[in-house]
C-alpha cells in the first residue's frame, strides 16, 4: 500500500486516526499547512485534490507565488568522517561532491534488485 498520493505537482501523506475513523493528510514538502480527510478513499482524494486547488486559487488571487516541494535543492547532515570521506571519494574521481552525491542517490534509487 502507497501511503502518498500526488495532484498537480504536490505530493500528500496519507494516514487513518482509528479513533475517529477518519482518513486524512497533508501536503509535504512545503512550509505552508495544507491539510485534507475523508470517510473512504474516494472522499480523500477529493478533498486532497480541492485542498490543492484552493491553495492554489488563493496564491493567484494574492498575487502570490504558490510554493513548490523539492525543488532541487536541499541541506544535508552527513558527520565530519563521512563528509570528508565523501569529498575525498569526489576529489579523487574528479568531480564535485554535490555531482558525486547526486551520483549515489541516483544509484541507490535505481539500483536492479536481485
Amino acid at each position: 500500500m502507497n501511503n502518498t498520493m500526488e495532484y498537480k505537482g504536490y505530493i500528500g501523506s496519507i494516514e487513518f486516526s482509528e479513533t475517529d475513523n477518519v482518513f486524512f493528510g497533508k501536503i509535504l514538502g512545503i512550509r505552508s499547512l495544507i491539510t485534507y480527510e475523508g470517510s473512504n478513499g474516494i472522499q480523500l482524494v477529493k478533498d486532497f485534490h480541492d485542498a490543492i486547488d484552493e491553495y492554489l486559487n488563493d496564491c493567484k488571487k494574492e498575487g502570490s507565488v504558490p510554493e513548490v516541494a523539492y525543488k532541487g535543492s536541499l541541506n544535508i547532515r552527513l558527520g565530519g568522517d563521512l563528509h570528508r570521506r565523501a569529498a575525498l571519494y569526489a576529489i579523487s574521481n574528479n568531480q564535485s561532491l554535490n555531482s558525486f552525491i547526486e551520483d549515489a542517490v541516483r544509484e541507490k534509487l535505481y539500483a536492479v534488485k536481485a
